[in-house]
């Protein structure tokens, strides 16, 4: 059976491992003003943080719409017999409800609602390409499978600045005031498919950060270590984030470390200098 993996545009996996696994991309779209562009194509993360700073109001997301997934999946349907399509969490976008419609009327694909964001859904995407190259399950028993993996995921961010949640109406005003009079950098946790505000770190960034691998990584003995993402929203220096990995390597023996930016959505609500460390459970 030929099976085609695809994934919303929210996957965060870089040109390099779309290549390399032979990913489909469906892009959400960003509104800027009123216009609403493609993600990636129309519009980057660094085009988002200029507009802003300049004085323009927040970007905000749109979902793929079903007429997009309809179209999309048949132009799968064309070269392959099957379609795997991953999505951000259902908690955070319409997406997966979409295309749960799209693919009702096309048939012969399977929506997976990842329950999770950025490269949360780039590894089941990465593991589901993985199954594939394998041949020993069905598009069906692919899809349950990840459905059950997902339970597995670790997905967090540090954020550095809040004044893009907080334009976004994601964290009040005293909640700014406060945060950034303590100086204090909250960790962005995701939990049944929702984003939730976890430990809120203290002092320099990087100092933060350093210390928020080591807590969630050094001395488990329940991590996969064969793959993790180190996924970022720019704004870093290569000094800085060489850091970061070598934090990462020290913690546990990953056969992967596998570096992506992120896009346009995680990015928009974010702003700059996110970052964050993102892996399996083993149970």
């Amino acid at each position: 059976m030929n099976i085609r993996i695809s994934a919303d545009s929210t996957c965060d996996l870089s040109p390099e491992l779309i290549e390399k696994y032979d990913i489909r991309i469906t892009p959400l779209y960003i509104v800027r003003d009123g216009q609403s562009l493609v993600d990636g194509k129309d519009i980057t993360p660094d085009e988002i943080y200029a507009h802003v700073n300049s004085g323009g109001g927040m970007c905000s997301t749109a979902a793929v719409s079903v007429y997009d997934y309809t179209q999309f999946f048949r132009r799968q349907l064309e070269e392959c017999d099957a379609v795997v399509h991953f999505h951000i969490s259902g908690d955070m976008s319409a997406c997966y409800q979409n295309a749960c419609i799209a693919a009702q009327e096309v048939g012969n694909v399977y929506p997976v609602d990842s329950r999770s964001l950025s490269t949360g859904i780039g590894q089941l995407v990465l593991e589901a390409a993985q199954l594939t190259r394998e041949g020993k399950l069905t598009a069906q028993e692919i899809a349950h499978e990840m459905e059950r993996r997902r339970e597995l995921l670790d997905v967090s961010f540090l954020v550095e600045r809040l004044d893009f949640l907080h334009k976004g109406g994601r964290c009040s005003g005293v909640a700014l005031l406060g945060a950034n009079m303590l100086n204090l950098r909250p960790c962005i946790q995701v939990k049944d498919g929702q984003m939730m505000v976890g430990k809120k770190y203290r002092g320099p960034y990087v100092s933060c950060l350093l210390q928020y691998i080591r807590e969630r990584l050094k001395g488990r003995d329940d991590i996969d270590t064969r793959r993790i993402f180190i996924t970022e929203s720019g704004g870093f220096t290569p000094e800085e984030l060489a850091q970061v990995e070598a934090a990462v390597r020290s913690c546990q023996p990953f056969d992967e470390v596998l570096h992506t930016r992120a896009g346009c959505t995680v990015s928009s609500h974010c702003g700059p200098r996110t970052l964050g460390i993102l892996y399996f459970h083993t149970k």
